[in-house]
């Protein structure tokens, strides 16, 4: 097996290698067959009309379904992300502060803009504006950053300092709020109401457990976002000094802090606010089968709950293949979506990242005078 590293980051590859502490992406981090959008497909059977508007936990199973988990989150949703069947659902569109979970709809909606070659040296103005207690991941005025770095920022430690400056080269805060929103709408997503585009609490945002699943789902069938929320480590440039690491916020994905890393699990983001409580959006994919959960705002358990109750739908979804019938289907509010918006002028793209191989790396890093202690792990727990 060879292991590639680019060239603007082979020094602290090597030390990490040699200090035993980088980790890869997982393999299963990719794309699902298919578009963004996609062409919808119905379900099997035609649910009830509204039924996923109904109060109260919505299923249809067969004789010899398993029986649902208990769960204690205020809304959530299992569906196949493949087919687009929601197979069982609890409050399916009630309204509710998504927290950091609204970065899956910021990157769908500005992945397409901002090559991720471009290197952006960062100004002050910026990262002004960031809430009291965001989560961040290190982004530094007058520091050059690849747009992919800024990505690695948002999808793994939930920056919201990285949001910030996506941000302003997609045309700024506001029109990046109301590009989300025409983005929202093009995929069906009506519960949705985006004021600030990093997911923190702001009075009237909302979205819903459907329409997160809605962006999970499309974000797992664009390959950069399937990546990005996928990778369990990473470098990050340091501000003066060598790159750090930095580790993805998504328990299920990195099996941190006390919580077991679930078989399969691909993604997909996570986040925490006062007002939202702990939300989780979360794939896996088993025998060639994909599902998608959102879990809002467990009100039992702790802070591992929404990882616990993530887990359960999860094992309930794959148990309960074929023996359910729908109860909607995320495609069942699809208008045919209109042009996106225009991409945003930046700097032309960076020449195409070279590979080379651990030996390479290795001996470059040598050469360079620097040694196994040279970069050190970080995880910073902040609000997600």
């Amino acid at each position: 097996m060879k292991i590639g590293f680019t060239a603007r980051a082979l020094v602290s590859a090597c030390a990490l290698g040699a200090a035993g502490l980088l980790a890869l992406a997982p393999a299963s981090a990719s794309a699902l067959p298919g578009h963004d959008p996609d062409p919808p497909r119905g379900p099997r059977t035609t649910p009830p009309p509204a039924l996923l508007y109904r109060s109260g936990t919505q299923v249809r199973p067969h004789a010899d379904a398993p029986a649902l988990p208990r769960l204690s989150a205020r809304s959530w949703l299992v569906a196949d992300a493949g087919s687009g069947e929601v197979l069982a659902a609890h409050e399916a569109h009630r309204p509710l502060p998504p927290a950091s979970t609204l970065k899956t709809l910021f990157a769908l909606t500005v992945l397409p803009t901002l090559p991720a070659g471009v290197p952006h040296t960062v100004r002050p103005e910026e990262l002004a504006g960031i809430g009291p207690g965001s989560s961040l991941v290190g982004v530094a005025a007058g520091r050059t950053y690849r747009v992919a770095d800024l990505w690695r920022g948002v999808f793994l430690s939930s920056g919201n300092d990285a949001v910030r400056v996506l941000a302003a080269l997609n045309g700024g805060w506001r029109a990046t709020a109301a590009r989300m929103q025409e983005k929202a709408r093009a995929l069906g997503a009506l519960d949705t109401r985006v004021l600030s585009p990093d997911g923190y609490d702001t009075p009237g945002q909302v979205s819903s457990a459907y329409d997160l699943a809605l962006f999970g789902r499309a974000g797992l069938r664009n390959a950069d976002f399937a990546r990005y929320c996928g990778t369990a480590e990473a470098l990050f440039p340091g501000a003066g000094g060598p790159p750090y690491g930095i580790r993805n916020t998504n328990r299920l994905l990195t099996g941190a802090d006390g919580v077991a890393r679930y078989p399969g699990a691909i993604g997909v983001k996570n986040g925490y606010t006062t007002e939202a409580g702990n939300t989780l959006v979360a794939a896996a994919r088993r025998g060639g089968r994909t599902l998608v959960v959102t879990v809002l705002n467990p009100r039992a358990g702790g802070g591992h709950a929404v990882y616990e109750e993530a887990s359960a739908l999860l094992d309930w979804g794959f148990g309960a293949a074929g023996r359910v019938e729908p109860v909607g289907s995320l495609d069942g509010r699809r208008a045919r979506p209109g042009p996106g918006p225009s991409a945003v002028p930046v700097v032309a793209a960076a020449p195409p990242e070279r590979r080379v191989g651990w030996a390479e790396a290795c001996a470059i890093a040598g050469a360079a005078g620097m040694g196994a202690g040279a970069v050190s792990l970080v995880t910073r727990g902040r609000t997600e």
